[in-house]
């Protein structure tokens, strides 16, 4: 005799499938999403904000106050401009990889040696993705003879977005810019430019403001 085994599920009401997701379920995977977003954003805004200085010069800088700036020099001092207050300095942008900008260079050193008697001081701001002890080997082979600092992004933006190399900015004893440079220049027209600065006033040949662009980008 056989025994048939009784299903305990026989007879019984199927189950109902699960409910679909609710409106209220889906509200807080929504929140959820935006609650990452926001602290993603948090934690990423301060690389992604390049902060602005507060002097920022315009187009046509001629007359404006030099922005100061904190900069290193290739033997790890701070630079700042404001350093240099009651002596003309011609503020020099420029790279390792920029051709124009290594024609100028010795007629900057012999000019250096020619006006620091008189109260000029020549400043190289290196825009380089090259290392500091590559700017400075590079600026040893170059025999310069006046301060190398390295530049940062904020500098070049508060001297009007400095794209082409070589810029130079000419400033007289007060700190206030007498012209502006874009781009490779005679030694005759570099040296009118630094005469004005030191005199604060022009000279016959000294440069006109309107930029010139023989630069590299």
């Amino acid at each position: 005799m056989t025994t048939e085994l009784e299903n305990p599920n026989l007879g019984a009401e199927p189950t109902p499938p699960p409910p679909p997701t609710t409106n209220h379920a889906r509200r807080n995977a929504w929140i959820l999403v935006i609650l990452i977003v926001v602290v993603t954003i948090m934690l990423l805004a301060p690389r992604m904000v390049k902060l602005r200085p507060n002097n920022v010069i315009t187009s046509d800088p001629k007359g404006q106050l030099a922005p100061d700036f904190a900069l290193k020099d290739i033997d790890g001092k701070t630079v700042h401009l404001s350093d240099y207050r009651g002596k003309a300095v011609v503020l020099n942008f420029w790279a390792t990889w920029c051709p124009p900008c290594k024609t100028e260079m010795p007629w900057l050193v012999d000019l250096q040696n020619k006006y620091r008697g008189q109260g000029l001081e020549i400043v190289g701001v290196a825009l380089d993705e090259a290392s500091k002890d590559e700017i400075a080997k590079f600026a040893r082979d170059m025999r310069l003879n006046y301060s190398v600092v390295i530049g940062d992004d904020n500098t070049a933006d508060a001297y009007g977005n400095v794209q082409m190399l070589p810029t130079t900015f000419y400033i007289d004893r007060d700190g206030k810019i007498t012209s502006r440079v874009i781009g490779l220049t005679g030694r005759g027209e570099i040296e009118d430019n630094m005469k004005e600065a030191l005199s604060g006033k022009p000279t016959s040949q000294a440069a006109n403001p309107a930029d010139k662009s023989g630069g590299l980008q």
